[in-house]
């Protein structure tokens, strides 16, 4: 995968220093410092959001021509570091207080999913999403689901007993239980192949706006910070407890459309698959680590909340785009070769 175009004066030089340098330069730590202090906006600021999409795709698949040391790079981690926690108060804010009861897990997850009011962009795009937006919408989410399932598996280490187990369980099924073209991350690229886009890794991030890097962000924040395992089971349970029924409409969708099971076997895997681990993710999985941890309560409903904002934000971008009648993304659409 190459290195993304730059978005800002931050990335600009940070690219330039991954590339060209072994340590980073004054320039670039004066950037992110400024970058980091900045106000609100965090979650569309597109040079803050493609800056801290870059420094943690280090420690998934990396970059051509980036020195794999640069991984762990302890000035790195510090501008890193400065540029989650604004993205971290981003979050906050953005989901606002969050009150916690004596009722089991799933009850109270399930209250906070019911008092979700965001915009159903699954519902738009079974009724009346055309091709064209459907190509729009799948390079947006390809940022996530050509990865699907690694940012919350960083989370396993950090657990034990039944909870470790009840994670293992559902991620098994999004690495295709060992079958390799079974994996979910393979089943969306073969669905972009479908609608003539480019379904290799990474090849659509200059097209991705920042939301998309937004809400991959808050899961890869969440999955490598053991501070916060407990919101990223809260982020993937609110994931598998919300999916059945928007995959249902997002196959009808391209059924409308034309398109057969061929081309809507991502989506019709999740509605078998998610409404299945529904009760292991929000029982097993966050009941079990609450018994054992209650005092990560708060952490799993604000990982759960945050899932669901930022969905929110993503249709919102997507949704309010195509009314004004303008493309959702930053570039043109890139055709499979």
């Amino acid at each position: 995968m190459r290195l993304p175009e730059p978005r800002g004066p931050l990335s600009e030089a940070l690219f330039r220093d991954l590339v060209s340098r072994t340590e980073l330069s004054a320039s670039t730590v004066e950037q992110a410092d400024r970058l980091a202090d900045g106000g609100a906006g965090a979650l569309s600021d597109e040079d803050l959001q493609i800056s801290l999409a870059v420094c943690y795709e280090l420690h998934y698949r990396g970059f051509e021509g980036v020195s794999e040391d640069w991984e762990w790079d302890p000035a790195l981690i510090r501008l890193r570091t400065g540029l989650e926690r604004r993205h971290l108060a981003a979050l906050q804010e953005l989901v606002g207080p969050l009150a916690t009861s004596d009722e089991s897990v799933d009850r109270q997850l399930t209250a906070l999913i019911t008092a979700d009011d965001g915009p159903s962009l699954s519902s738009f795009m079974a009724k009346q999403g055309t091709l064209a937006q459907w190509r729009e919408y799948l390079t947006l989410r390809s940022v996530y689901h050509l990865k699907e399932g690694d940012p919350h598996t960083f989370a396993i280490p950090r657990l034990s007993g039944r909870a470790k187990a009840a994670m293992v369980e559902i991620q098994a099924d999004e690495y295709g239980g060992g079958t390799p073209e079974r994996m979910h991350s393979e089943l969306f690229a073969g669905l972009m192949r479908d609608l003539d886009l480019d379904a290799t890794y990474g090849a659509l991030w200059n097209e991705a706006p920042a939301a998309a890097f937004a809400s991959v962000n808050t899961m890869s924040l969440f999955g490598l910070h053991r501070r916060w395992r407990g919101a990223a089971l809260g982020h993937m349970t609110a994931v598998e407890m919300t999916s059945s029924e928007p995959s249902r409409r997002y196959s009808a969708g391209l059924r409308r459309l034309g398109f057969d099971e061929r081309v809507t076997v991502f989506y019709d895997e999740h509605v078998e698959a998610d409404a299945v681990h529904e009760q292991i993710a929000s029982v097993d999985m966050c009941g079990s680590l609450v018994a054992e941890e209650p005092d990560l309560l708060a952490d799993v409903l604000f990982g759960a909340a945050c899932s669901l904002a930022m969905d929110g934000v993503t249709a919102g971008h997507l949704l309010s785009a195509w009314e004004a009648g303008r493309s959702a993304l930053r570039g043109e659409r890139t055709l499979a070769a």
